[in-house]
């Protein structure tokens, strides 16, 4: 399995970040994707790609944090995709549940990022809560943009439209969240072949270990449900979306 969408840039992992790193492996997870979400954590997971060999990095400005973008941090996001261990630009989207940065900013930010993305020849990694639509319209302006929507939580109208327009998904935690039937009604639909697996570590932390900080060593779990929901089997869950992830984000089989 790979862990397609981590922060083990997040200060809850300082003190142990090695020893996370050993129960992901142990547990049978090969790589970790750690993303971030302004230009420091961008710079921790390239850091932290370089001093571990399964984990690989992605840099960006997540929406909460649009309203700090400045050309500078754009120079400094360019400069640091060189960087061998760099995968795609993101966490980048919009979010209109919490509004840390107005909504204008967001769009602006997130059009920037799609653009350096396009420029770089990278995907982009896209977070959407409650701004589905413009999510979509955004999007759309970037054709040539190969995006995964990080812990999908949209509708199956809306998945069907980016999957006419060859996007992936990723399923987290809340799959295995007691009240989420309509978003396992919607993930079940969506093909394996478009699906990646994620933990979103230290948040969403799959039932049975809710409460706790989340870890990779528990993309199993999520793994697992995927796998009910598409009658089939962990051990295939595990290998397709490890599959698609690789190809996604050109990741060697090698590595």
């Amino acid at each position: 399995m790979i862990d397609s969408h981590a922060h083990l840039n997040d200060p809850r992992f300082a003190s142990d970040v090695a020893e996370v790193v050993q129960r992901a492996q142990a547990s049978g997870v090969k790589g970790i994707i750690n993303v971030g979400y302004d230009l420091e954590s961008s710079r921790q997971a390239v850091q932290l790609a370089e001093e571990f060999p399964s984990l690989y990095a992605v840099i960006g400005v997540h929406p909460h944090d649009a309203k700090t973008w400045t050309d500078e941090i754009e120079e400094e996001l360019r400069k640091l995709s060189a960087h061998r261990k760099v995968v795609a630009i993101g966490e980048t989207g919009l979010d209109y549940h919490y509004d840390n940065s107005p909504r204008d900013v967001q769009q602006e930010v997130f059009r920037k990022q799609l653009a350096l993305a396009q420029e770089l020849g990278l995907p982009a990694v896209i977070h959407s809560r409650e701004a589905a639509q413009d999510t979509l319209e955004i999007i759309k302006e970037f054709p040539d943009v190969r995006c995964v929507l990080h812990c999908y939580s949209g509708s199956w109208e809306m998945a069907k439209e980016y999957l006419k327009m060859g996007h992936y998904f990723s399923a987290a935690g809340p799959i295995t969240f007691k009240n989420a039937h309509k978003l396992r009604g919607v993930i079940g639909q969506i093909p394996l072949s478009h699906m990646f697996l994620e933990t979103d570590c230290p948040y969403l932390t799959p039932v049975p270990h809710r409460g706790k900080r989340n870890e990779p060593a528990y993309l199993g779990l999520i793994a697992e449900q995927l796998a009910e929901l598409h009658s089939t089997t962990a051990a295939e869950v595990a290998q397709i979306t490890e599959e698609n992830t690789r190809r996604f984000f050109r990741i060697p089989k090698e590595d």
